[in-house]
């Protein structure tokens, strides 16, 4: 009995989010008991996408193509405060493509090597931090960048020039207000050189995962069938890189089923409905900000999109819900356990500096949202 709730709290330390989204899934279910309606809860081409999304993003990962990338980037003499943006751009611009998972995932350890072999390891939790925020807004700006971006334009069935009309105004503020940030730092000189270099391996696998990475796109913006996709990424997969089926994030996938299950149960309980869709009616804008701030931005999106037309205030909502706390977005939780791999991490420091700065970033880019006309 001891070993057994010994591995239970240790499962739902590491899934934190998906052992919540398990219990409220089973909560409603006393609500709501099974049924016939339950099939009509799951949105198989969100799951599928993003099971292939994250199996080819993870071949071109273990191919090498971000880490040379980066070290083509940053390798040579230049200026720190150059050396600082290109460190926050390389999270910003990936994370439209890969998700700001992996981006955090590929550059953060990369930052922590890169400022320790310069000597500047006392700009490490400014960086990080700078990363973190980089990679969740720069994420908003494509369908594929997050997980709830992909969700929510899968689920309004959105054009994707609409999606862009909305969001990209939002990633350019980011964009602006990071340099800004990043460039904030003396002017030095600083020489950059790596032991080894990277380069890509396994070149036909590489090019593979590039063309099934384009047929990914293809699939989100509804050119390719999901069905069609997803057979060629698992076929493939299993002619090739079998190994890549251990890569693919099966609790994120199973944390969106359980929250399917739960709102669409809650979406059949008629006083928890009704009190819903008169607080995103209200504003599904700051709805969406602050469930995410309690749940994260994926799960909100999820909860949240049953009970709304108001798809252009929800995105920004969730988007820039990622913002706040640290579980606002599970990739800041990400930075957090790789910045506290580093030497001489200290958590109140990061989190002071974490706090501070996500509140400077709620505040511009909700100043933003309220320009363009999206706080309702």
């Amino acid at each position: 009995m001891h070993s057994l709730l010994k591995n239970i709290f240790g499962f739902v330390r590491r899934e934190a989010v998906l052992s919540i989204a398990l219990l409220c899934a089973l909560l409603s279910m006393l609500a709501v008991p099974p049924d016939a309606a339950y099939a009509g809860y799951i949105d198989l081409r969100v799951l599928c996408l993003l099971f292939c999304l994250m199996a080819v993003v993870a071949g071109l990962q273990q191919c090498g193509l971000f880490l040379v990338l980066a070290q083509r980037l940053l390798a040579g003499r230049k200026q720190l405060r150059l050396l600082y943006l290109l460190l926050v751009l390389l999270p910003f611009f990936s994370s439209m493509l890969v998700t700001n998972d992996v981006a955090l995932i590929t550059f953060v350890p990369f930052t922590v090597l890169v400022l320790s072999r310069i000597g500047r390891s006392d700009a490490l939790i400014r960086i990080v931090v700078l990363q973190t925020l980089a990679a969740n807004l720069g994420s908003i700006a494509t369908p594929v960048g997050n997980p709830q971006n992909l969700f929510l334009y899968s689920y309004y069935a959105l054009p994707i020039g609409n999606f862009l009309r909305v969001m990209l105004p939002l990633a350019g503020i980011s964009l602006l207000a990071l340099c800004a940030a990043a460039l904030a730092a003396r002017h030095e000189t600083i020489e950059v050189e790596f032991r080894e270099w990277e380069h890509i391996v396994h070149p036909r696998l590489f090019l593979l995962f590039c063309g099934l990475f384009l047929l990914c796109l293809l699939s989100v913006v509804h050119v390719l069938h999901y069905a069609i996709l997803t057979t060629i990424v698992t076929l493939c997969l299993l002619l090739f890189a079998r190994r890549l089926f251990q890569r693919v994030d099966y609790a994120l996938l199973a944390t969106f089923v359980c929250f399917f299950i739960f709102a669409g149960n809650i979406g059949r309980i008629e006083a928890v409905r009704e009190a819903l869709e008169l607080l995103t009616g209200r504003s599904a804008y700051l709805t969406g900000l602050l469930v995410s701030q309690v749940i994260s931005n994926v799960p909100a999106a999820v909860l949240l999109s049953g009970f709304t037309d108001n798809w252009q205030g929800l995105l920004a909502g969730v988007d820039v819900g990622g913002l706040g706390t640290p579980i606002a977005s599970l990739a800041s939780l990400i930075s957090l356990k790789l910045y506290l791999k580093a030497e001489n991490a200290s958590l109140p420091r990061f989190l002071l500096v974490f706090t501070v700065t996500n509140l400077v970033g709620l505040i511009l880019l909700s100043a933003g949202v309220a320009l363009f006309g999206l706080l309702d």
